[in-house]
This record gives structure tokens, sequence and C-alpha cells, in this order.
């Protein structure tokens, strides 16, 4: 048997690696680069081979970027993977700025537009939800109560209403206050409390904890009004007498929630929240590279792209900082990563090498493999800003937010920092969703998809199988971006996914 060139992918010239299109069965015959070899192991799609001899300490390179080195001698044909291959210190220089090239914007006439929903104080609206927070995990139950109250019989009235949903968390007491940990929480909440995609806010507390809602309005300037409410447990009269208080006050939000129309709106307002989970070898080849073809066209329609997952950076983090406009920018996202490095210190996190059994799966090796893929979904205009976890993304453009690489814990971060739509690369498959911003799911590959195409929104595996090119598929996501923000339901919506995955990152000791 030997196994045809559309058996293989060679992704740079410089690469001494092949990467496998479908399953390889041992003893197979590769030709390659007028040599024929023998394949010496069963590879199973996604997964790497040595194109040639690799000797034992000389660096493996794919995309012409170093992903490891050799911890031992490696045959032509080889499976390159975990086994044979390890983490090394590259010296990567960082060059601020060397590769910024300008954005050739869209006029503002003639950009892109959706069907948005505008709010009186002139923030854009996806979504058009109800969201009630709780300040502290005690309060949590209740919060649940109340949004359950809201059956689709009961907002029957209001078809301009998508939901009133709940944002339960598991902390704002037994922590450090003042900490790092504790301003991230609020932080959080008040992103969500601000969000366009919310017509109404209820925060509920119980009124002992550390995360007082009073103090929680007052330090996020929060204002209190008809669409933003907060009740407290041990002073309204328990857990009965708040669900009832909680469901009059929605009630009472409801028909001016209702009062909105979709109108056209430029896609300027669009701010994306690039995620990827359970990526595969296939990640770096279509989903990624194809999201981030859709984000150079967001960029220039005056949109914002917004990376994240800073550990799934490391060991690429050079690519970003050349595009950085200012050397301050650049310098902003090594001292991110240098305050990951001592927050991993000596764990087995993700920051220190080791991926998820199910990247594995699908042929990443390592981190740094896993972050070569997971950056190119930032396309290629400059990294105009580098921002903390939660924190207000006031700057258009291709962006970085911190956070971990935990997807609904990034996912959190990012919506409450403004993003109103999410786009989520996925290769083994995600089943997630998000509320109040929906999630659009990108499959890498087409088996995959059409195995869980419940939950898959878009097929970039068409890439792979020669149907259309990475700026083709890049086109094909823009448009399905402006149908969702448009109001267009995606698969996870559809489904009823994102009462769960509200995740505010924890950083803290509990005590």
């Amino acid at each position: 048997m030997t196994a045809s060139p559309s058996s293989l992918i060679r992704l740079h010239p410089s690469d001494n690696v092949l990467i496998a299109r479908e399953p390889l069965t041992l003893g197979a015959q590769i030709a390659h680069n007028d040599q024929t070899f023998r394949l010496r192991a069963q590879v199973p799609a996604g997964h790497k081979i040595a194109a040639c001899a690799i000797a034992k300490g000389e660096t493996v390179r794919k995309y012409d970027t170093p992903i490891g080195v050799a911890t031992r001698d490696i045959e032509a044909g080889d499976h390159v993977h975990s086994h044979n291959i390890a983490l090394s210190d590259f010296g990567h220089t960082h060059e601020f700025g060397r590769d910024v090239i300008p954005v050739d914007y869209v006029p503002e006439r003639q950009r892109a537009t959706f069907m948005g929903i505008k709010r009186p104080d002139g923030r854009i609206a996806t979504r058009n939800f109800i969201g009630i927070l709780s300040s502290v995990n005690c309060s949590a139950t209740a919060i649940r109560k109340i949004a359950e109250w809201f059956t689709p019989e009961r907002l029957a009235p209001f078809p301009n209403v998508d939901g009133v949903v709940a944002f339960p968390q598991t902390t704002g007491c037994g922590m450090s206050s003042p900490s790092l940990h504790f301003d991230v929480l609020r932080r959080t909440l008040a992103g969500y409390a601000r969000h366009p995609n919310l017509a109404g806010v209820l925060i509920v507390g119980l009124g002992c904890e550390r995360n007082q809602v009073a103090d929680l309005v007052g330090s996020q300037q929060l204002d209190i009004g008809p669409t933003l409410q907060t009740l407290v447990m041990q002073e309204v009269g328990g857990t009965r007498v708040t669900i009832e208080a909680g469901i009059q006050a929605i009630q009472a939000m409801l028909p001016q929630a209702n009062a909105v129309k979709r109108e056209p709106c430029s896609a300027s307002h669009i701010k994306v929240g690039l995620e990827c989970g359970g990526s595969d070898g296939f990640s770096s080849i279509t989903a990624n590279p194809a999201l981030g073809a859709a984000m150079d066209i967001l960029v220039r329609h005056g949109g914002t792209a917004i990376l994240s997952e800073t550990p799934e950076i490391h060991g690429v983090e050079h690519m970003l900082t050349r595009r950085a406009v200012s050397p301050a920018v650049g310098q902003k996202l090594l001292d991110r990563i240098s305050w990951w490095e001592e927050y991993t210190r000596g764990q087995n996190g993700q920051f220190n090498g080791v991926v998820a059994p199910g990247n594995m799966q699908g042929g990443l090796a390592n981190i740094f493999e896993k972050s070569l893929g997971s950056a190119m979904k930032g396309g290629s205009t400059p990294l105009q800003q580098v921002y903390e976890y939660a924190e207000p993304i006031d700057q258009s453009g291709f962006v970085f937010m911190d956070s971990p690489g935990y997807d609904p814990c990034a996912v959190t971060g990012q919506i409450a920092s403004g993003a109103n739509i999410i786009c989520f690369t996925t290769g083994r498959g995600s089943m997630f969703g998000s509320k109040p911003s929906p999630t659009i799911k990108l499959a890498t590959n087409t088996p995959m998809f059409k195995r869980l195409e419940e939950d898959m929104d878009i097929n970039c595996g068409r890439i792979l199988d020669g149907e259309l090119s990475v700026q083709e598929m890049g086109q094909v996501i823009f448009e399905h971006i402006l149908a969702t923000a448009s109001g267009e339901k995606s698969k996870s919506e559809l489904l009823g996914l994102g009462d769960n995955e509200f995740v505010p990152w924890h950083l803290g000791i509990v005590s």
C-alpha cells in the first residue's frame, strides 16, 4: 500500500514533519520530496510523521515554527508526538511592531451592517435578555428560582425578549478582600450588569457576604434605576419573599425590554470573543486560520476581535508582540506571560506544557503546538491593546484579553469585557454555549462536523476537503457572524445551552 500525496499535508517547505490528512497504516509507503519511505507506525488523522530523519536534540518544526526538540533519533516515517519530542526554551526575540501592517479600513458608508438593537445610551446589542446576578453563592438558588418562573408561556406576551437568565456563581465570600480575586469577581459581575445584551438586570445578595451588594454597585459605578435593581435576602424577608420580589422586579422590566426593534447597525459594533477548545491537529490548518481571516475582514469593517487564553499563546507570544502597535502594548502582553509563569510555577497546568487528553488524541503534542494554532484565530492585523480579565474593551481592532485557557472561564471574561458574539473553534467537538452573547461553533474537520452536526454551526473541514480556501472560508464565517448578530439562532441557542457556563475566574484561596 502506498499513501497518496493527498494523504499528507506539508504546511511549510522548511518543516520536518508532515500532517496525516486521514488515518495512515503501519507499513504504508510514503512518497515525499522525490523520496519514498515506509510508515513506521499507525498514525491517526491530524497527527505528525517525520518527513526526514531528525536527530536527537534537533528542533521539530511545524509552520516553520519550533514546537519542540527530538528526545531521541527519529527516522523518516516515524510518528512524531509527545513520546519523542519535548519542550525547549527557544529564546524568541520579540521585536515590537516589526510585523505591523496598516489596516485597509472599509469606508464607513460602505461597511457591512447587521440588524442590531440600539440601546438609549447608544450601545448596540445582538440579543435582548434580562439577567439576574448573584453577589455570592448563597443567593444562587434564589436567582435560579426567579429565572425558572419565567417560562416560555409566561414570556409569550413579550416576543422581543430572548429570555430571563440567571448567572449564579460559587464565590463572593470566604475569599480575601481586598485582593486580585475580589477585584476580578466584581469586574466580571459589573461587566455583565453593563452588557448591552441585557435589557434589564437584577442583582441579588444574601446580606452578610464579603461582596456586599451596595459596595459592588458603588465600587463599579453601576446606576440603580428601572433597568438595574437590587435585593438583599436578609433585608427583604428570606428566600420565598426574595423570589417573589425578584419576579415582581423583572415583571416591571419586561414591557420596556420588549419595546425594542432591530435596525441596521454598522459591523463596527460587533465584538467577537475568540475561543478554541477540544483542539486537534487540524485546528491550525482549517478553523483557526479561517477564523483569523474572518477577523481580518471584521477589523477592516471597524469591528473588534478579542483573543484570549494566555496559556494558549505560550511559546508563540513573539508572533503577537511583533504585531503590537507600540512597545508598551507588546510589553503588556509579555508582562501577562511573566505573571502566568509565576502563577503556574510548580503546577502541572497547561501553561507548563501539558495539554488536555483530547488535544493529545487529536494530534497536539504540547502547549507550543497548540499555541501555534490558537494564535491564528487573531488574524494578521495589528495588536491594538492588551487588557486584563473582564476589563472593559474600549479599543476597536484586534486586541488581547488575559484569561485562563479553560473555555467557560475565558468566555465569561470576554463577555464581561463586552463581547457580543463568541466564535469557538473545535476539532474534537465542544458542547458549549453562552448567554447573553451567542456562541458560533466552528468544526475543524468534516467527519466530526457530520457526527455532531446538531452542535456545530460551520464546517471548516471544507478547507481540508478542497472545497474552499482559507480566505473563502473566512468570508463564510464573517457572513455567519452578521446573521447571528442579526438574531439568527446558533446551534447552541437552539439546544438551550448557556445557563451553566458563567464561570468567573477564581484566582485566590478559599478561607
